[in-house]
């Protein structure tokens, strides 16, 4: 932050002549963005801090806001990853690295509001399983979303030990008696300062919908459990993610944190802290340490699945769903059995009373499609569609997708519709796609995107001529499939649904 300050006193003679620069008074203080798209339109300012840096002694404290500043701050470039490992060098989700740091909580905003305007805004949470990424990919560029008439933004948040760690210092330390959800902390933190700001980017801080893929769809739907959370938006997209299924408790994220000091010989909270933050990331890893949301009574009260199913959660309209070909990026093809005994052999182990059931469901004649299948609709599937369910059971408007449009390629017809495809079509920008771009890719994008920033404006995806996406419910589980186009449709795989219901209600006993 400092270095922005000081690049921006140096360039207050200069910069602000340029015809890429613009300038823009904020509560927190001015800003000095730059323009892009046609004739300028867009007004971009990255970096911005909406938190105090969690260094120091803050590290594992919920955040607060970021001071004020006097004079202009150069907002000109996207702040450091959050701390990290890189995905390996030849994986399918690596990416060049950035550089990564605790003081990490910056956001970024895309814009085409003129001065008094109220335009919608749609916050992106990035994916990542809560340990890789950031609001910096190339893919989540908000200029073509900003053209359609939403004000976006993308943020950062606390990853892996960082933002889910959990100790019994740190519960006694603590106000409410919890910890191990600094990252949803500091999402809500995103929001606040959405509250507090957004009106001077043109934004309506009454229509905020929150948005994310992945792991940032699991802290969508972690927010619209939260309490924390409540009115600080009012629609939410989930993309491939929730967390309806049995999360840790808050006993056994402290026991695991206390494994973790152990192993790195920490013995107290204040010699954790003092770990810098590369030898703590290191040690993490080899410990395999396990990141994610904590029941802690406080961010998250109870069970996900407890608040969704009793109607406590936050009641806003949803736009969900998940992707045909999910695991085909996550390892899920490396664990198609050598042959039927095998892949039989496994699912009674695994399902017990159940598994007659999902052989007559995933049947062993076909291999790589049920070993596909069945690792989708157990790891995304029937969280999304039960997402949706719960949300029309208190009757809240829900959407749902099926997305299997495949992305252009020489591994088209291998990969299909994999983990994370959908997002350059959510974000209109089939020009980052692996592949260049097909007539079908961009009318899926123009079309998808479309829906998106509908649903943002309105609550309703429709509109623009597109095809007409019915509301889901018990009664009728419409849904829509994107694939070049969309295709409404009802009754997406019930037997599915209905053998891991069974499998998940074992699962909570």
């Amino acid at each position: 932050m400092l270095r922005q300050l000081l690049t921006a006193v140096l360039l207050i003679g200069s910069s602000l002549a340029l015809a890429d620069t613009v300038t823009l008074d904020t509560p927190q203080g001015a800003l000095i963005g730059t323009t892009t798209g046609p004739s300028d339109s867009v007004k971009v300012f990255k970096g911005i801090p909406f938190a105090a840096a969690p260094v120091g002694n803050r590290r594992w404290q919920a955040p607060v806001a970021a001071p004020n500043w006097s004079g202009e701050f150069l907002a000109d470039s996207i702040g450091p990853n959050c701390m990290q490992e890189s995905y390996g060098v030849g994986t399918f989700f690596y990416r060049p690295a950035r550089i990564t740091s605790e003081d990490c909580l910056y956001l970024n905003v895309w814009t085409t509001a003129e001065p008094g305007e109220k335009l919608p805004v749609m916050v992106w949470i990035h994916g990542g399983a809560l340990t890789w990424g950031s609001g910096a990919r190339s893919a989540y560029d908000g200029t073509n979303l900003a053209q359609k008439g939403v004000v976006l933004l993308t943020v950062n948040y606390r990853l892996g030990v960082f933002g889910y760690f959990a100790h019994p210092e740190l519960i006694a330390e603590s106000d409410q008696n919890s910890a191990g959800n600094y990252s949803i902390l500091d999402q809500i933190q995103a929001l606040k300062w959405v509250q507090q700001n957004i009106a001077a980017f043109g934004g309506d801080p009454d229509n905020v919908t929150i948005f994310g893929e992945s792991a940032g769809a699991w802290s969508v739907n972690f927010l619209t459990a939260s309490p924390l959370a409540e009115g600080l938006f009012h629609k939410a997209i989930g993309e491939s993610g929730a967390r309806l299924d049995p999360r840790r408790t808050l006993t056994q994220a402290a026991a695991a944190g206390t494994a973790l000091a152990d192993s790195v010989n920490a013995g107290s909270l204040a010699e954790l802290r003092a770990i810098p933050a590369p030898d703590l990331l290191s040690a993490v890893t080899a410990a395999r340490f396990v990141t994610d949301g904590v029941v802690d009574g406080w961010a998250i009260p109870e069970q996900p699945f407890a608040l969704f199913s009793s109607g406590r959660q936050n009641k806003v309209p949803v736009l969900i769903g998940f992707n045909a070909e999910e695991g085909t990026t996550l390892g899920a093809l490396q664990r198609i059995p050598d042959n039927d005994d095998v892949y039989i052999s496994r699912t009674r182990s695994r399902y017990g009373e159940l598994a007659n059931e999902f052989l007559s469901v995933y049947p062993a004649d076909d291999l790589r499609k049920s070993s596909l299948d069945s690792f989708r609709d157990a790891t995304f599937g029937w969280n999304m569609l039960t997402w949706a369910r719960l949300t029309a059971n208190v009757d809240e408007d829900a959407y749902l997708y099926f997305f299997s449009h495949r992305p252009p390629g020489p591994l088209k017809d291998e990969l299909g519709a994999f983990h994370a495809a959908e997002i350059v079509y959510a974000f209109n920008n089939p020009q980052e796609l692996r592949n260049t771009a097909t007539s079908s890719d961009r009318q899926m994008a123009e079309t998808m995107s479309n829906y998106w920033v509908n649903f943002a404006r309105t609550g309703s995806p429709n509109g623009n001529n597109q095809p007409v996406w019915d509301k889901y419910s018990s009664a009728e589980p419409n849904y829509v499939e994107l694939d070049g186009s969309a295709r409404p449709a009802s009754n997406l795989l019930p037997a599915n649904w209905d053998l891991f219901d069974k499998v998940m209600a074992a699962r909570r006993q």
